[in-house]
């Protein structure tokens, strides 16, 4: 759940050039185009598609093969199943996929060098794909790829520890899911958070904090400049705390549009769970709305004519109904049956509902309880297996790459127990999983 307010944590040294910190920030903040220009030699990590660290004297490595065999292969989009398929992966893509006899060449070149897994009696689906989850460290992450999550959007993190992770699978294959960072929460206070770049020193002394439309664009393009590929945002106070009331409102819809025009067309993700704060927050251009809880049918609409994604993160907001506290615990048992509501009302109107687990730290939900929570709320097992493959994949920019398997896509691949197409559980029943070409758990 929830509950963090993205302010404290570890530090982390600060190796990226300050002149690229500087560069958008300078243009957002009304520096003359010359001058924003000279700033701004410096590109935003891995934005051109290179690699992270290119000053260091090796080159990344290339994953081997491995060939996965006799389970039934899913493909998310069509909701076909091909029984007895064979999927090849070889230096992190896909090579193959297929029948035996239309995959036997594939086969054949890697046979000798590759790892094989027999997948007989399993299902096997692409590499899932969590719209949310905060990840500050190396177990966090370990963690989402043990329950098949192979692929991430961050909603940001305490110290850039996101820019970081995002540089890693280029480097050390398995090691981490490919993530879309976020950089810092874009919200009114950042406590310690404010110590993660000295270009955020002039937002510390703001008496009010941060809410004027200037210090929202300094601060978001601070966050590009830092490697940012997203940006989260908020209309709201967090539910999960109880001194908190998550109908009031922190932002509002003038206020996210200035975040959004300095994003630059990088996705803005926005924290919202009132009816004022969803509508301003969609109003105001944002990519997709967290949360969601009390989305109404005008807003509804709207995401529908702007297609606007829709990320509920039902188990995370619908378990507090469970919690200790009393006031969280009514909290929960209050927005359960509206959230739930919500999500049929925006499928069945057309709004693209994709899977995230807002999991925090090595508090991971596994991505498969999400979609089963999907599945609870009124969605078919095709459209909640969709949701954390293609849907997700799409929200993300990788589509074409994630939540299916075609030649040339990523070589993420988990092999699950049960028939996800048949079975609204089947992803909480991970047996082994491939991530970047490599495998990372096997329980074959």
């Amino acid at each position: 759940m929830c509950t963090h307010d993205h302010n404290s944590g570890p530090t982390l040294p600060s190796g990226l050039s300050r002149r690229g910190v500087l560069a958008g920030a300078a243009a957002l903040a009304g520096i003359s185009a010359t001058v924003a220009s000279q700033l701004a030699m410096a590109p935003a990590a891995q934005a051109d598609g290179r690699p992270a660290a290119p000053s260091y004297p090796g080159k990344p490595p290339v994953t081997g093969a491995v060939i996965i065999e006799g389970g039934t292969i899913v493909d998310p989009l069509t909701g076909t199943a091909l029984e007895d398929g064979v999927l090849v992966l070889d230096g992190g893509s896909v090579v193959a996929v297929g029948s035996r006899d239309t995959t036997r060449k594939a086969v054949a070149a890697v046979a000798k060098r590759a790892t094989v897994l027999n997948a007989h009696g399993r299902w096997v689906v692409p590499g899932l794909v969590d719209a949310h989850i905060h990840a500050n460290g190396l177990e966090d992450v370990r963690l989402h790829l043990q329950n098949g999550t192979t692929s991430v959007r961050s909603g940001s993190s305490t110290f850039y520890q996101d820019v970081a992770l995002a540089a890693l699978p280029q480097w050390a294959p398995g090691l981490s899911p490919r993530m879309l960072a976020a950089g810092l929460f874009v919200s009114p206070e950042q406590g310690d958070s404010i110590l993660a770049d000295p270009d955020l020193a002039p937002l510390a002394g703001l008496k009010n904090g941060i809410r004027e439309a200037k210090d929202l664009a300094y601060f978001t393009g601070i966050n590009l400049a830092r490697g940012a590929q997203v940006i989260k945002t908020r209309a709201n106070p967090r539910a999960g705390i109880p001194e908190q009331d998550p109908r009031e409102l922190v932002y509002g819809r003038d206020q996210i549009a200035a975040i959004v025009k300095a994003a630059r067309g990088a996705g803005v993700l926005c924290h919202a769970y009132s009816a004022e704060g969803i509508d301003g927050a969609v109003r105001g251009g944002v990519k997709s709305i967290e949360h969601g809880v009390y989305l109404t049918e005008s807003t509804i609409a709207e995401m529908v004519r702007r297609g606007t994604y829709f990320t509920p993160t039902l188990q995370a907001v619908d378990s507090m109904s469970e919690d200790s506290n009393p006031i969280l615990a009514a909290r929960g048992k209050e927005y359960t049956p509206i959230h739930q509501a919500a999500v049929r009302a925006a499928h069945e109107a057309g709004v693209t509902v994709v899977a995230g687990t807002d999991s925090f730290g090595t508090d991971v939900t596994p991505l498969g309880t999400e979609v089963r929570r999907l599945h609870e709320a009124g969605l078919s097992t095709l459209e909640s297996l969709r949701a954390a493959t293609t849907y997700s994949a799409r929200l993300l920019g990788l589509e074409g790459k994630a939540g299916r398997f075609t030649v040339g896509s990523f070589a993420d691949a988990v092999v699950v127990d049960a028939d996800p197409l048949s079975d609204g559980t089947a992803l909480e029943k991970v047996n082994s999983v491939v991530a970047q070409g490599v495998v990372v758990r096997n329980g074959l």
